[in-house]
């Protein structure tokens, strides 16, 4: 049983009423564990058969499925090649709310660790643009890892405040997702700290702190644009109050209607938003959909990026070394940041000044007269993609020994860089020479014995 807060309690009691009891009891049960699939890399029928446990769908999201919350799978191998995410699953409610197209360019202001902007990278598909910002800058390390490991190609990172960041894409984005930092309440089941940290008056702060990067999340929106705002907590003051408070300020957005959709419960006043409950299947989320209907919008023109390194010797080995790694006949247009070589997307705007941590796809690093390939190239590719590959399945000893770094013996015809591959689906890579596999996998990544 989770210790709540008397206060806390005296708050829910007011707001739920009647169910306030079966709020309550819910905290004697083990919190909700949710598995969102990658359709980039997987597909929920296969996921599904080889996790060896039971996928409930979830109403949150067709990628969001209920998880036995006695199982672990964070060690699991199809976890570390990205086919999925764990993710409670009504956090997934947002990125629905956002309704993902095809070809969009999206903000996620508050993006780390990852789990909305890997969801909507899924379901952008390598089309259109996906923007992730992480104010906090020792945090980007979780979003740069998961980006990554989900094979996400089309994304850029960045480490701005949401002001500075705003004002510098004015008027660029389809969609702008603000999950704001938030007093945490839905995840007092979760995270004891969470508990330990809540008061009144850091509901209330949190409140103010939201309607500011609401205030800056609009300025990135183009006309038409959808601004989608959420949290993982119950309070007034920090849900509808903020909506409230926000709608007043700027006439030329409007709320709209997300009743119809198959989950959660109205707002308290405010029928139109989404409010999710332990007892609605949640751990807690409310979700709010606005758009803009006109006002002054800003322009922030696209951006070609061009190589930025004047020897020549350094393109002319990437090309070499991309065309020894995959089967394809044609290769990118390479840009080279400082030591490294990047992969960009090709639909941007200009990226200087606006705290860039990585753009599209980190190809390789720049080591004395050579090129080291990147992780993240490999994650991103399929089986098919390359000149060489192995693969494993789930139970396979050779792949384990792989994901804790050890050396794997392979075919003495294989030789240079290697995808490794589970099920199908690429991990990582090595370098094969006279039967051996020598390890790239990142020790970060590696398992623990």
């Amino acid at each position: 049983m989770v210790e709540l807060p008397e206060k806390f309690c005296e708050r829910m009691k007011v707001l739920l009423g009647d169910e306030y009891e079966d709020f309550i009891r819910e905290y004697d049960k083990i919190p909700f564990k949710g598995v969102r699939v990658n359709v980039l890399k997987c597909t929920a029928e296969k996921l599904s058969g080889l996790l060896n446990t039971e996928l409930q769908p979830s109403p949150f999201s067709p990628l969001s499925f209920y998880a036995d919350p006695n199982k672990k799978l964070g060690n699991h191998p199809l976890h570390h090649a990205g086919a999925f995410y764990l993710q409670e699953p009504s956090a997934s409610s947002a990125v629905t709310v956002l309704d993902v197209q095809h070809g969009e360019k999206i903000l996620d202001l508050c993006a780390s660790p990852g789990g909305k902007s890997t969801q909507i990278a899924s379901l952008l598909d390598g089309t259109g643009l996906l923007w992730s910002n992480e104010f906090i800058r020792n945090r980007t390390t979780a979003l740069l890892s998961n980006i990554e490991r989900l094979g996400i190609k089309n994304c850029i990172i960045s480490s701005l405040s949401p002001a500075v960041l705003c004002r510098s894409l004015d008027g660029y984005f389809d969609k702008v997702l603000v999950d704001a930092p938030c007093s945490g309440e839905g995840m007092f089941r979760k995270d004891p700290q969470a508990v330990t940290e809540w008061s009144v008056d850091h509901v209330i702060s949190c409140g103010e702190r939201q309607l500011q990067i609401l205030d800056s999340a609009k300025l990135a929106l183009k006309e038409g644009g959808v601004l989608v705002y959420s949290t993982c907590t119950f309070s007034v003051e920090e849900n509808e109050q903020v909506i409230e408070r926000f709608l007043e300020k700027n006439t030329d957005f409007s709320l709209c209607d997300c009743s119809y959709l198959p989950f959660g419960r109205g707002g308290y006043g405010m029928p139109q938003v989404r409010r999710i409950y332990p007892i609605n299947g949640g751990e807690g989320h409310f979700v709010a959909k606005l758009v803009r209907n006109g006002g002054e919008c800003g322009y922030t023109p696209e951006h070609r990026a061009k190589p930025l390194h004047t020897d020549k010797t350094v393109l002319e080995n990437a090309r070499t070394l991309y065309h020894d790694i995959f089967a394809d006949d044609n290769y990118p247009e390479f840009t080279v940041v400082g030591d490294k070589i990047m992969i960009m997307p090709s639909v941007m705007p200009e990226y200087k000044g606006r705290g860039i941590l990585r753009s599209g796809i980190l190809f390789g690093e720049i080591k004395k007269n050579r090129i080291e390939p990147a992780h993240h190239l490999f994650t991103c590719g399929k089986m098919n993609d390359f000149k060489r590959a192995v693969n494993f399945d789930i139970y396979s000893d050779a792949l384990n020994r792989f994901l804790l770094g050890e050396e794997i013996p392979v075919s003495p015809l294989l030789k240079g860089y290697t995808a490794v591959c589970v099920e199908g689906i690429p991990l990582g890579f090595g370098k094969a020479s006279d039967g051996k596999l020598k390890n790239k996998y990142p020790k970060g990544l590696r398992k623990v014995k």
